[in-house]
């Protein structure tokens, strides 16, 4: 079984991820930021920039961390295996074809076509049972005890943390003047890398859906406890619960959590899509969704970036 120990906020730093992001610079695109104006939305004129992140290789942010585990540990003869509810299992996939390595990624029922289309475009083998991420993980666990196969985990382990914090260093750089950066959650390795990045120097806000509140009930609770996993999302932000190596992470540097629901998610991916033919997944649009439906209220003068963070489906979806 996977080793996820417990890791306090200090493991997963800012020299840490400096140190990896030119390892992994050659395989990751440098995404682009959009700047938008939310009147075009409908909603009282602001100045927003998107951080299209989405335009990353695989469809979503995951490559960060895929490349950053295949490239920093040791891959057997029986290649690497992943549970994802889709986009963890594309980026795996698509770093072992650019790598040379054999992949099986174990995925849930809820995973859409166009998820499972990419995983098998990128060669890897695939394999598809289970209700819900939980299922998919329980069953990457028992192949990798049989096969001897990497285990590469979405959320929690430090490679994944670090890789997804090299996101945090280019939207710094990309954007030295933010003040707030509004972040979706599933698991927490994207949010809990981009926090470990900024350090509390920026204000970071994570976005969840009402039906997979992860890091909202374990803010309640003081310490990561099963959530509902459900919603619109519940393909990319509906594990069980956020990670125990994140949690120390957003505890200290993650100012706190806002609930959106589906109408809001599927709002936001039409207006994305209507507005600046942007395509994004529901988990994609979470964080955009915050800002369109007014769950999330700037102030005056307030420099505000949303992350754009997948973009595995089709528009005819929504």
């Amino acid at each position: 079984m996977l080793n996820t120990s417990t890791s306090d906020k200090g493991t997963i730093t800012r020299e840490r991820i400096a140190a990896v992001e030119p390892r992994i610079r050659p395989y990751v695109r440098h995404t682009p930021v959009m700047r938008v104006d939310m009147a075009d939305f409908g909603r009282p004129s602001f100045p927003v920039d998107l951080k299209l992140e989405c335009l990353q290789h695989s469809g979503s942010f995951k490559a960060r961390g895929a490349f950053t585990n295949l490239l920093g540990r040791q891959v057997p003869e029986a290649g690497v295996v992943a549970a994802s509810g889709g986009n963890h299992g594309a980026a795996v996939g698509y770093a072992a074809m650019k790598l040379g390595h054999k992949a099986t990624i174990f995925v849930p029922k809820v995973s859409p076509p166009a998820k499972l289309e990419r995983i098998r475009g990128y060669g890897a083998e695939l394999v598809v049972g289970g209700a819900r991420y939980a299922d998919a993980l329980a069953a990457s666990e028992d192949f990798a005890e049989k096969t001897g196969a990497l285990q590469i985990h979405a959320f929690n382990q430090e490679e994944t943390l670090i890789g997804q914090g090299t996101l945090g260093l280019e939207i710094e750089a990309d954007l030295p003047e933010l003040d707030t950066l509004l972040v979706a959650v599933g698991g927490g390795g994207l949010i809990g890398g981009i926090a470990a990045w900024f350090a509390g120097r920026t204000r970071i806000v994570a976005i969840e859906p009402e039906g997979a509140p992860t890091l909202y009930r374990a803010f309640e609770a003081g310490k990561p406890v099963d959530a509902p996993a459900e919603g619109i999302a519940a393909d990319s932000l509906a594990p069980k619960r956020v990670g125990e190596m994140m949690f120390p992470i957003a505890e200290a540097f993650v100012e706190r959590s806002i609930l959106v629901a589906d109408d809001d998610i599927v709002a936001a991916q039409k207006a994305l899509w209507d507005r600046t033919r942007i395509i994004a997944e529901p988990g994609g649009a979470a964080a955009f969704a915050a800002m369109l439906s007014g769950r999330y209220a700037p102030a005056t003068g307030e420099r505000v970036a949303v992350l754009v963070c997948g973009s595995n489906t089709n528009p005819a979806n929504f």
